[in-house]
């Protein structure tokens, strides 16, 4: 027998974790291997069976370990001196961190300080670093861009139901539901792992209604596509709820054991005008009948909200309005039934339960209720009125840093000067700090203006938590040494603790040793995870929160018998149909809705620098239909100027039936010239200050033709 001439490989490592992008958190494992005759190194990620994705990766997962190994990483500490980055010691970047922020409290007071972290970040690193901001720095000013992410679900679930958990059931209930409704949503691009899920639905027999403006890929498979105006979607849920009542859809015996406020959320809906509503959505009143039939006639089903309805300056209530069908129908508490907050960010549910939000301690307890200050003050071992008040939401600490009132600010895992809105406010506003200090992986557009950056670890080097979108906790090891000189996110956050005198605060030597104060700090509050142990996760890979006690299982189906409020009832509430809180105008006569791309993630920090996720998406584009292209004479491919009452910015056409003709679509993950974000409005939801991202009146102009006119 002839004897094979090619070479044998052998892997070099074997690295088992979890894919760093969105919440499902799938498990990865990645090969590293050598290229026979060369120095390079090749890797191979293959999914691992879990419970959440069952061993599936999309190609975002599959192409992660690429930003790990990427030659761009930061691996050294970088000061600004004379207008320019350069490498200095971890010694003289500590120091001179410390220094500044000893000195910015005695001359400002700690207030003049925020610190703005991120939604990707370990539930420990998210855990430490509000402990960081009030208990070494002092400061009430921390949140974080999981503001931009899923605020307006979260306040909406705490009010309607007294807890926010991104799921009310599990992702094994999907199949088992009858129909399902995905409102603002396209999972099959953003979490195209559980796609199957759905489809074993639609292969049980399930319907699928799709409520958005764009024909995405998820509305592809819809039995009923609503193609809504942007920003009517508490109108359209307000349309639904008055066809089920009038049809007698509602479960009446549901609605009298287990809510209140039924009556008035009833007679409000007597009054309103199903023509008048179709009209504000720009839908047809029988395809609203359609959906509104449909979903209450089901015997199981489960309503899923996602970006599209929650980043509007009503997300709140448009949110509540959905879970007023939710409740009118008696569609949650048993298998097949509930409402989901699709989660975008890696560690979404996680980074807004532990401290990081402006308005919260950990276990999801609330920063301004004596009882949860005292009892987080007695795990950190300092008297509850040394733990500041409430501070402000993402954006108006970025206004804040605008108004000079916050000088210095330190920033985690996050690009605030891509993700917000208003973008050139917020770059402004960064130029004129005393000192911005940037813990990142890579050189952002923000760490670009820092006068200091901080190399962190990433996904295959640093160990923690993770809580996914259906509140399953999962444990992530570490996977491979920390490369260079970068150190991990909570580590920095010691050493910085240290050098301001608050050390004994602050003595974790491990992931798991913050992740045991952790357990402490959140035992009896609504994000209970005292009874979960890194044992536990390593045994039986995930634990539903809440988990009181090391014997309990967890809970993946809630409010089987009663809702979080002290009377066990869920709340119904009011819901105006209104317009956007931005409409269309003669000099503005377009409305501009942003979203997601399947090979992308949020600004692009780590997907731009994956050489196969970045060739699929070079450059940002605009969607356009074909006759507003027509209008606005503008030929597919040509560049494009977007301009609202903001600002501007340039990207190519893409001209496609896929958008309605009043919508123009351009995607997120870019910074510079091509950032969404300096046109978005800055207008903030009143509840849970989410920023209207999705619907600002734009006016598209060809560049060529602004370039005959001198522009």
């Amino acid at each position: 027998m002839r004897q094979s001439l090619e070479p044998v490989i052998k892997p070099l490592a074997v690295m088992e974790s979890q894919c760093p992008f969105c919440s499902v958190q799938c498990k990865v494992k990645v090969t590293e291997e050598n290229i026979p005759e060369s120095s390079r190194l090749s890797y191979k990620a293959e999914g691992i069976s879990n419970a959440a994705s069952e061993g599936r990766l999309c190609v975002k997962g599959m192409n992660a370990h690429q930003h790990a190994t990427s030659a761009a990483r930061l691996l050294h500490p970088l000061i600004k001196k004379d207008g320019r980055l350069v490498p200095a010691s971890w010694e003289e970047a500590l120091q001179t961190i410390s220094g500044h922020f000893k000195s910015a409290i005695k001359e400002r007071g700690p207030d003049s300080i925020g610190v703005y972290g991120g939604g990707s970040l370990t539930n420990e690193a998210a855990y430490l670093l509000g402990k960081f901001a009030r208990v070494a720095l002092g400061t009430k000013y921390i949140d974080y861009n999981g503001r931009f992410c899923m605020s307006a679900a979260a306040s909406a679930g705490n009010k309607t139901f007294g807890i926010d958990r991104g799921l009310t059931c599990r992702l094994a209930d999907i199949p088992l539901a009858r129909c399902i409704v995905l409102a603002g949503t396209n999972i099959a691009e953003c979490q195209p792992t559980l796609m199957p899920y759905f489809n074993k639905a639609k292969e049980n027999g399930a319907k699928i209604i799709v409520i958005d403006p764009r024909v995405t890929a998820t509305a592809a498979v819809a039995d009923l596509h609503l193609q809504i105006r942007p920003g009517t979607d508490a109108a359209l849920a307000n349309g639904m709820l008055k066809i089920i009542l009038e049809e007698g859809l509602a479960d009446e015996s549901f609605v009298r054991a287990r809510t209140k406020g039924f009556e008035e959320l009833k007679s409000h809906l007597e009054k309103a005008d199903l023509s008048e509503i179709a009209s504000l959505c720009g839908l047809n009143a029988e395809a609203i009948r359609e959906a509104a039939v449909t979903y209450a006639q089901a015997d199981t089903g489960i309503i899923f909200t996602a970006r599209g309805v929650e980043q509007q300056t009503d997300g709140h209530m448009s949110v509540r309005n959905f879970l007023n069908l939710v409740l009118a129908t008696g569609k949650i508490g048993r298998e097949g039934c509930g409402y989901g907050a699709v989660t975008g960010q890696g560690n979404g549910q996680g980074g807004r339960e532990h401290g990081q939000k402006a308005d919260q301690l950990p276990g999801y307890r609330m920063i301004d209720n004596e009882s949860d200050r005292a009892y987080v003050a007695s795990v950190w071992g300092i008297a509850p009125e040394q733990i500041p008040g409430k501070g402000v939401s993402a954006y108006e600490m970025m206004e804040l840093v605008a108004k000079e009132q916050i000088k210095t600010l330190f920033v985690m895992g996050s690009n605030p000067i891509v993700s917000n809105p208003n973008a050139r406010l917020v770059e402004e506003g960064l130029r004129k700090l005393d000192l911005l200090v940037v813990a990142d992986m890579f050189l952002t557009e923000t760490a670009a203006l820092a006068d200091v950056v901080l190399p962190v670890s990433a996904y295959l080097e640093n160990g923690g938590t993770m809580t996914n979108l259906e509140g399953r906790v999962l444990l992530r090891e570490a996977a491979r040494p920390v490369p260079g000189e970068a150190r991990h996110d909570w580590s920095i956050l010691c050493q910085l603790a240290n050098q301001l005198g608050k050390g004994d605060y602050f003595t974790f030597g491990s992931s798991e040793e913050i992740f045991n104060e952790l357990r402490l700090a959140s035992r009896g509050g609504v994000a209970d995870y005292y009874g979960i142990t890194y044992d536990r996760l390593r045994r039986e890979e995930g634990i539903y929160w809440p988990c009181p006690s090391k014997d309990d299982s967890g809970t993946g189906l809630l409010f089987r018998e009663k809702f979080a409020h002290p009377d066990g009832k869920a709340v119904f509430t009011v819901v105006e149909s209104r317009s956007p809180q931005e409409t269309p105008s003669a000099d503005y006569p377009l409305t501009l809705t942003n979203g997601r791309l399947l090979a992308h993630y949020l600004t692009g920090v780590q997907t731009r620098r994956s050489p196969s996720l970045a060739a699929r998406e070079v450059e940002n584009f605009m969607e356009i239909n074909p006759r507003t292209a027509q209008k606005f004479r503008i030929e597919d491919g040509e560049w494009v100027e977007v301009r609202s009452r903001r600002g501007s910015f340039t990207v190519r056409s893409r001209v496609t039936k896929q958008i309605r003709e009043d919508t123009v679509f351009v995607p997120m993950h870019w910074g510079g010239a091509q950032n969404v974000n300096r046109a978005t409005t800055p207008e903030l939801d009143p509840f849970c200050k989410m920023p209207g991202f999705k619907t600002s009146a734009v006016s598209v102009r060809p560049v060529r033709l602004l370039q005959r006119e001198g522009r």
